[in-house]
């Protein structure tokens, strides 16, 4: 059996980056959950483009402009340039079905998840892990945003239930 995949979105990556946001310990905790189920952590590149962007803007504003470099040192040590699924690319072939997607949530999910979520459907990822309830309404996707959930889930895996 082939071992689950997970998406992970940028308000878990960034919690797990920055051990002051609020979501930290949670991020923390669901991503062991995830290595411990042997579950494949899938960073897509938008969700590093969104991090960067929003690790850097709440250093500034949070006056630690100073512990960016080590942030983005720490990103880059955490999810290498290898690990890295590369989606961007795809969002010609997909503007429409993305946009689409966009309309039919009213707005709720932005461009970078509507791609996420489009391309998770076409490759068979089954969960995304994220803080986001947007996502609850996607049929194609299980959002976890609490450790209990994986192990839960990953018991169904195994026992053919999912």
């Amino acid at each position: 059996m082939m071992a689950p995949e997970a998406a992970i979105d940028a308000n878990v990556l960034v919690a797990l980056i920055d051990r002051r946001d609020k979501w930290h310990y949670q991020a923390v905790a669901l991503r062991d959950a995830l290595v411990d189920q042997h579950a494949r952590l899938v960073w897509f590149d938008c969700v590093l483009n969104e991090t960067v962007g929003v690790i850097g803007r709440r250093a500034e504003e949070q006056k630690r402009s100073d512990q960016f470099g080590e942030l983005l040192d720490d990103l880059s040590r955490r999810i290498p340039m290898s690990s890295i699924t590369w989606i961007s690319r795809e969002s010609e072939r997909l503007y429409e079905q993305v946009l689409a997607l966009c309309r039919t949530q009213g707005g709720r999910l932005n461009y970078n998840d509507a791609l996420m979520a489009v391309i998770c459907r076409e490759k068979g990822i089954r969960w995304i892990v994220s803080f986001d309830r947007d996502f609850d309404e996607l049929p194609w996707l299980v959002r976890l945003s609490d450790p209990t959930q994986v192990q839960t889930l990953a018991q169904r895996v195994e026992a053919g239930k999912l």
